[in-house]
């Protein structure tokens, strides 16, 4: 059997996934673990693993006098 995906889902189903990962690029997962949870099992599934993720802070940059 012959699984049929119209290019226009498929479409937003990429472009959706690429959100969440631009959207937890701070985060725990980064964008590359955002956006493949976000991609093999659904944006929305993206969405709640993004809201539920630790925000990751860089800690500031030390100024260095020369």
């Amino acid at each position: 059997m012959t699984l049929f995906v119209n290019p226009w889902i498929f479409l937003i189903w990429v472009v959706a996934s690429w959100i969440i990962g631009m959207l937890g690029r701070d985060t725990r997962f980064g964008f590359a673990g955002n956006f493949l949870v976000a991609f093999l099992f659904s944006p929305l599934v993206g969405i709640i693993v993004l809201l539920a993720a630790d925000r990751w802070r860089r800690p500031p940059r030390r100024r260095t006098r020369p």
